[in-house]
């Protein structure tokens, strides 16, 4: 009996500590509420198995298809499938396992409710100038207004340009903003397409595609991309390719809704 009282007294003491409950080892945020947070200006709730719009309109989170195989989960995602795979913020990450390419899969046409069609000419005129390194570098660059993009990507922008002298190598000229084109080898548009991704100078970057395959078919990994660069972008709602297996170090996308659920 003495024993069972000393336990429960410990166990209570653990429970003031923690708050009243213990933590979880793994905690995340919600997905579906991470992406209303990201999107204050669009989206307004949950409604079963539909995303609800502010202005009604209705998308189905889950296409109930099941796990879907790597290339059809790029090209044929539900709302869902954004969010499975869990991207790495901070130091880590790197090597990527195999396909594992968090914040590569979108939902295009949630991205084209947000931000426009460019294939339709929707974008073009919600793209503004950003200047790009104030100091360092000073031209501007163009890159989508909508839903704090265009802000996120100046406080970058001067964060970076407080860096020390010895990275700006890796920071200009950049290789493009706005661009409204497809990814390469697919039908899929680019990030670029919306107006929410930068590549920075392509001196030190490496991309997948020009890598050769190893024997056993995986891709070797490279990067010369510094850690104090990758910190300030994803501070500011920003993913980094270089944490893709399918790897472009160059390569930032505004991605507040990842960024929130990361681990």
């Amino acid at each position: 009996m003495r024993s069972c009282l000393i336990v429960i007294l410990i166990l209570l003491t653990m429970l003031a500590w923690t708050g009243g409950a213990p933590a979880a080892a793994d905690e995340r945020v919600d997905p579906m509420a991470a992406l209303i947070k990201a999107y204050p200006g669009f989206l307004d709730r949950v409604d079963g198995n539909d995303l609800v719009w502010k202005d009604g309109t209705r998308m189905p989170i889950d296409d109930h298809r099941g796990a879907k195989p790597f290339d059809v989960l790029l090209d044929e995602p539900d709302i869902k499938d954004m969010f499975a795979m869990r991207y790495p913020s901070g130091e880590k990450g790197i090597p990527p396992d195999v396909n594992f390419d968090p914040g590569r899969v979108r939902y295009l046409p949630l991205f084209k409710k947000v931000y426009g069609d460019c294939l339709k000419g929707s974008i073009a005129g919600d793209a503004v100038n950003v200047v790009w390194l104030p100091r360092h570098f000073g031209k501007s660059v163009k890159f989508g207004r909508i839903n704090g993009a265009a802000e996120a990507l100046t406080k970058v922008s001067q964060e970076l340009d407080n860096l020390p002298d010895r990275f700006m190598d890796y920071l200009r000229p950049t290789q493009g903003t706005y661009n409204c084109r497809p990814i390469a080898g697919t039908d899929r548009l680019s990030a670029h397409g919306f107006g929410i991704a930068i590549d920075i100078a392509e001196a030190h970057t490496h991309y997948w595609l020009w890598s050769k395959a190893e024997a056993d078919g995986r891709i070797p990994y490279r990067n010369e991309i510094p850690w104090e660069i990758v910190r300030v972008f994803e501070k500011h709602g920003f993913i980094w390719g270089g944490k893709w297996y399918h790897y472009d170090t160059m390569h930032f996308e505004y991605r507040p809704e990842i960024i929130a659920t990361a681990k």
